[in-house]
């Protein structure tokens, strides 16, 4: 009955979703990079101020935003949006597609592009801000808005969390997120347990002796050496981990050089790896070093290889009992859109540090974005993998509608579930 009451609750005092679209398009068209989300952060708390009901925090951990409504004795709940861009070249033909470049962490001119989606996060958060505001008569509690920056180098959460956000905010009962992902628009999905996988990115410097490219044997070649390591890292999964477990290194990017007539002095590689349990994660981590190292001395390398870790990102768990919750309302109100057993993700996200960090049960469940007549097109011609575009790639473009709405909703009902349980 609770739950019955909740949809219509929602349904009818649904904001008109017009200008979220509009603010979705100048988001997506205004990217920024990890650490230099100035505007959008700006951007973000106007949205908020305009509401005339939160209270705004801004400039957490860099740019993050925290927002609290407080409306009696109840749960505290906390909600979460992330907004950074990636540097990719968009490739989308959208009338609002970026043309922004900017400079990455090394100074390098890079274009952007919120190739993740995150445009639509915080569209959808900053929509259900809206529409739980307007429903607050219907129930008590603390509603705490989180948007983070730096997700995709996996620092933000916790760079808001080590920054004082429990200071500044309630400590939550309970923190929920979402993430738009290429499954059809409409649809939505989320499991218990282990929900996405963990990630960690590793820059690996290689060091050899530079010279004339007619004159090979008075060098040590960083490329030939680079190479050699890359082959070998493919072997990793196939030969080291256990056939049961689930492992994926991927070398992203491989530079050297910059013309075809001078061998260069290094060869920087980005390695990434994604695990979903201690154990694998520590044997792939060491199974790299161990071979970055053994091709750096097979070719005689003038000094020790250098590997950094740029990113690290945990396993998300979602908790049994609130996950098991949520997943009741979401079929009440999505019916059979929601899917209660999606498979489990490699992708990563560093959401559930703001959850971790303090000793309290998270969920989080993703939203398709695909254009549903896109989508049933590729399926009837099954061609899924080569006709639709997942997240990070250039061409990925989540549609607006239902888009925005599903995601709306799935954070008004999310909250209220726990609100409206007491």
């Amino acid at each position: 009955m609770i739950q019955q009451s909740l949809k219509g609750l929602i349904s009818f005092n649904h904001p008109d979703l017009r200008p979220y679209e509009i603010l979705r398009a100048y988001l997506h068209e205004h990217p920024e990079l990890s650490q230099q989300e100035k505007s959008t952060a700006a951007t973000i708390s106007s949205r908020l101020r305009a509401l005339k009901a939160y209270t705004v925090h801004e400039n957490i951990g860099g740019h993050g935003i925290a927002a609290v409504l407080n409306n009696g004795q109840g749960k505290t709940v906390l909600l979460r949006a992330d907004f950074d861009a990636l540097p990719v070249k968009e490739e989308t033909g959208l009338p609002y597609a970026s043309a922004v470049t900017m400079r990455d962490s090394d100074g390098i001119v890079k274009p952007v592009m919120h190739a993740c989606g995150h445009d639509v996060h915080v569209t959808c958060l900053l929509a259900a801000a809206e529409l739980l505001l307007k429903i607050k008569d219907s129930w008590k509690g603390t509603l705490i808005l989180v948007f983070q920056p730096d997700e995709e180098r996996g620092g933000g959460a916790q760079r808001m969390v080590d920054d004082g956000l429990y200071d500044l905010v309630p400590v939550p009962d309970i923190v929920l997120g979402q993430h738009v992902m290429s499954l059809r628009s409409g649809k939505l999905g989320s499991r218990v347990g282990i929900m996405l996988a963990a990630s960690d990115s590793l820059k690996i410097t290689m060091y050899g002796r530079g010279g004339h490219a007619s004159m090979p044997d008075r060098t040590i070649d960083p490329v030939v050496m680079a190479a050699s390591t890359v082959m070998r890292l493919q072997t990793i999964v196939s030969r080291e981990v256990d056939p049961s477990g689930v492992a994926v290194v991927t070398v992203g990017s491989m530079q050297a050089g910059q013309t075809e007539n001078i061998i260069a002095d290094k060869a920087e590689l980005k390695v990434n790896i994604r695990t979903i349990d201690l154990d694998t994660r520590e044997k792939v981590i060491s199974a790299v070093r161990r071979i970055v190292k053994a091709e750096s001395d097979a070719s005689g390398a003038v000094e020790e290889p250098l590997i950094e870790i740029t990113s690290s990102f945990p396993p998300t768990v979602n908790d049994k009992t609130i996950t098991k919750t949520l997943q009741d309302a979401f079929a009440n109100h999505f019916g059979p859109d929601f899917d209660p057993d999606l498979p489990r993700i490699n992708g990563s996200e560093d959401f559930s540090a703001l959850a971790t960090s303090i000793g309290k049960p998270c969920s989080f469940w993703v939203i398709g974005g695909t254009d549903p007549h896109l989508w049933d097109e590729a399926e009837k011609q099954g061609r899924l993998a080569e006709d639709i575009p997942v997240n990070h790639s250039p061409y990925f473009a989540p549609v607006m509608q239902p888009t925005i709405k599903v995601g709306t909703d799935a954070m008004a009902t999310a909250a209220m579930t726990f609100f409206m349980a007491g």
